[in-house]
């Protein structure tokens, strides 16, 4: 079963991280969902794909089918409570890459900005300083580039699309994407000076460019302090390759 799991997962492009009988961490490749659509049950997703083998599986939090990077699942109903406990009472740090458009005002910050449910466009969250929930990111640039940042976001609170409303909400909306603002994706065009390349130019990185680049918690039996980092994955180096080469600020 481990072994049909593992291709299972490994053919939609997900890699075990860890795994023991408490829990399993993954890299979760982008364009994949954690759990089904609401509006297309068809579509390939995470926690089904684990259900076929293990028969229970449980969603401690979840990242935007776009996203790409960590996420935990439980594998028993006490890892599940001891995860949300650890995520309710925010002790779970999680560490995500940006790639924004534009450079924030200051280099490092913290961005304290309540959201909640657009009441005008369906799926889309807006800052609402009345009605809407806490919601906290802070946020290092570390590399900047001519009309472009490569960030770091800390985010303290697990709202809803809540780093790319905040990114957003300071006039730099992450790469890639067009829910919020940042564009269809990355073309070599939109920074190498003269290019000439094929008629029908394909994008480099045609998503959202945000990563869960790190993620630590306890584990739910032994209390152990896990902590799990990944590099970057092949689109989002290739847009800083090209950014470092043409757009170097």
């Amino acid at each position: 079963m481990k072994r049909k799991l593992t291709w299972l997962l490994n053919s939609r492009g997900v890699e075990i991280v860890e795994e023991d009988d408490a829990l399993m961490v993954l890299d979760k490749p982008s364009n994949l969902l954690v759990l089904p659509d609401r509006f297309n049950q068809t579509l390939p997703n995470l926690s089904a794909i684990i259900r076929e083998e293990l028969g229970e599986i449980f969603v401690v939090h979840r990242i935007d089918r776009e996203t790409s990077g960590l996420i935990v699942f439980a594998k028993t109903a006490e890892a599940h409570a001891g995860l949300n406990h650890q995520f309710e009472g925010r002790e779970v740090e999680k560490i995500y890459h940006a790639i924004v458009l534009g450079m924030p005002s200051q280099n490092e910050g913290t961005i304290d900005a309540p959201l909640s449910p657009s009441p005008r466009q369906k799926g889309v969250m807006v800052v609402d300083e009345r009605e809407g929930k806490e919601a906290v990111t802070e946020y290092k640039v570390l590399e900047e580039f001519k009309g472009y940042a490569f960030v770091e976001a800390r985010p303290k609170t697990g709202r809803t699309h809540q780093i790319r409303v905040h990114l957003q909400s300071t006039g730099t909306p992450i790469l890639g994407d067009l829910k919020y603002g940042g564009g269809e994706g990355f073309f070599l065009s939109a920074v190498k000076p003269g290019y000439k390349g094929l008629e029908e130019e394909r994008p480099l990185l045609n998503r959202t460019a945000l990563h869960a680049a790190g993620l630590s918690f306890f584990h739910p039996s032994s209390g152990e302090r896990l902590s799990f980092t990944l590099p970057l994955p092949k689109d989002m180096k290739s847009v800083l390759k090209y950014l470092r080469k043409f757009r170097k600020g």
